[in-house]
């Protein structure tokens, strides 16, 4: 089967940009559906007649003849109707895809501060079913166009070429019908809303029991955390339950509705039949292409309140999908030794009112690594954030001869290297973890990581899998393993914030060394409240209050009061306040 072609549509967040990239298929919808559609009614006049030979007892030849072509037009029809949904389905399943694409490039496009204020629960929801709901309700109405509207315009043709007072009299009820589904759209609306919403909440909460589950447990919050998700489930189920009554259980009332009209068919229709000016076959395909309208004009109707549940989706949809968001992956800079300049760089964290650092200068060179330390909340996160890029600060930030800022995600993605306090881990195999789907031999990488040993025990290889977030770890296992992740990435900036918390200071120490022989073409910036690989370090980032003092460390360690009081601390085995 051929591939979908998922070539992103220039307006994303208008849905006829979607339609136009779909035009030839469009087409055949339309050229089937108006042979499908169009001749439906011809099969209802063709029955007719045949009913008519049968009962004026005609020749078996005859009877046989129309028998026959009855049959075939039946036969071309419904090949016509067949091919009509081959097409629909495959203007459905390729706007879905692009839609979803699109969704997923503007979410990964977005800055950090947009994606952490987001609900991932919310954010997989509108990813997935508003999508799905988004793209059934265009294929409904692009069905709909021809199952409905041209169907109805070829009964209404052929009803009148009957009979132009009965066929008033019977479909005089039809607009009663539609003008109810239309009054109810508002409040169908608003309960999709909510019910869409209550997903979306019930989708987070999931996530964050599935991801949680130990850490409840052991402080005794399960039982309470599965009260409150059992309210919102119940809570979701109240409300899916009262949109789904609204939109299903109307249909019959509006079917109900558009059928009063067959009273008119039974004294209109049968005194035409007695006045000997409609034969018994007349009658019947009359009746049967009355039944067929009401029944189209009823779903008609549905269609009303199926488009509102499709435009509930698309905006809620619409505000994640940017235009322009597909990332360029050109590299417009040369590949440049690792240097690093940082002046009077200034930093706050998203919505706060003063700045987490500010004043820090500093630079250095391929080879080099870097620790920076201080008390808790003193700034050497905030350093390591403004480091990456993903956030505005100010002052520069010039690494390899280029502003910070001039980079794309993708060109400052190839340079920096970031491990934060979060491993981050997939619910998936070790291996999968380090190389995030792009292949490779991965054994030097866990062996720099000292994680060989580790692996040696674990049955599986590479191949273990870890669990949710890693749970089948240790935490300095965790940690080894983000920094594999980190490190098998080429990247001229390495900063790597508490990446051995959880590791013993032997090991530590060796994985320092083993990095430095193996990436004398990096920077390493260890952000870390233990100083045991800092005696390692070329200078060191003492942080007080938002401002550093930028030293050696054995420089700090003689004219640094307070930097020699936590290296103290730390050698006679306290933590020097752990962060």
């Amino acid at each position: 089967m051929k591939a979908l072609d998922l070539t992103p549509v220039r307006e994303p967040q208008k849905i006829s940009s979607y339609l136009k990239r779909e035009w030839k298929t469009l087409l055949l919808v339309t050229l089937t559906g108006l042979a499908f559609d169009g001749s439906m009614s011809y099969a209802a006049v063709l029955q007719g007649r045949l009913i008519d030979a049968v009962a004026s007892k005609a020749a078996l030849a005859v009877v046989g003849q129309k028998a026959l072509t009855f049959l075939l037009v039946v036969a071309v029809i419904q090949t016509c109707r067949a091919l009509k949904r081959y097409f629909v389905r495959l203007f459905a399943n390729g706007t879905g895809a692009r839609m979803r694409r699109m969704l997923y490039n503007s979410v990964f496009s977005q800055d950090v501060t947009a994606l952490s204020g987001a609900s991932a629960g919310e954010l997989m929801n509108r990813a997935v079913g508003d999508v799905d709901i988004c793209v059934e309700g265009m294929r409904k109405v692009t069905t709909e166009i021809f199952d409905t509207g041209v169907l109805m315009a070829s009964y209404l043709i052929t009803m009148f070429s009957y009979d132009v007072k009965t066929t008033l009299l019977t479909c005089m009820f039809i607009p009663v019908a539609m003008f109810i589904a239309e009054k109810l759209k508002t409040i169908i609306e608003n309960a999709t809303k909510l019910a869409r919403a209550q997903n979306g909440a019930v989708s987070a909460t999931t996530l964050s029991n599935v991801e949680n589950a130990l850490l409840y447990r052991v402080n005794s919050a399960y039982e309470r955390r599965l009260a409150e998700y059992e309210a919102e489930l119940t809570d979701l189920e109240k409300k899916n339950v009262r949109a789904d009554v609204l939109e299903n259980s109307m249909q019959p009332v509006y079917n109900a509705i558009a059928l009063l009209g067959i009273v008119a068919i039974l004294t209109r229709g049968g005194g035409l039949v007695i006045a000997g000016t409609w034969t018994i076959g007349d009658f019947t395909a009359f009746t049967a292409i009355f039944i067929a309208l009401a029944t189209k004009a009823s779903k008609a109707a549905k269609l009303f309140n199926s488009y509102q549940k499709a435009a509930v989706s698309w905006q809620r949809i619409k505000p994640q999908i940017q235009p322009h968001t597909l990332p360029d992956e050109t590299d417009r800079f040369p590949d440049a030794p690792a240097a690093l300049e940082v002046r009077d760089l200034a930093f706050a964290y998203p919505g706060a009112n003063e700045a987490a650092i500010s004043g820090v200068s500093f630079s250095a060179k391929a080879g080099e690594l870097i620790g920076v330390t201080g008390a808790v909340a003193s700034g050497k996160t905030a350093l390591g954030y403004a480091l990456t890029g993903a956030l505005p600060c100010s002052g520069s930030v010039t690494l390899c001869g280029t502003p910070l800022r001039d980079f794309t995600p993708c060109e400052r993605s190839r340079r920096v290297a970031y491990m934060g306090h979060d491993p981050q881990l997939l619910s998936d195999s070790i291996y999968e973890n380090v190389t995030l789907g792009e292949g490779g031999d991965i054994s030097e990488i866990l062996s720099l990581v000292c994680f060989d040993a580790d692996l040696a025990a674990m049955p599986g290889g590479v191949n273990t899998r870890i669990g949710a977030g890693g749970v089948r770890l240790s935490g300095g296992q965790r940690d080894r393993v983000a920094l594999a992740r980190t490190l098998c990435r080429p990247s001229r900036l390495v900063i790597l914030d508490d990446p051995f918390s959880a590791v013993d200071m032997d090991t530590e120490r060796k994985i320092i060394a083993k990095l430095r022989g193996r990436f004398p073409d990096r920077i390493l910036v260890l952000i870390s409240h233990r100083l045991a690989a800092f005696p390692e370090t070329e200078q060191v980032l003492f942080f007080e209050n938002g401002r550093a003092v930028t030293s050696t460390h054995e420089a700090l360690l003689r004219e640094n009061p307070a930097y020699k009081a936590l290296w103290d601390a730390q050698a006679k085995g306290g933590d020097g306040n752990a962060e």
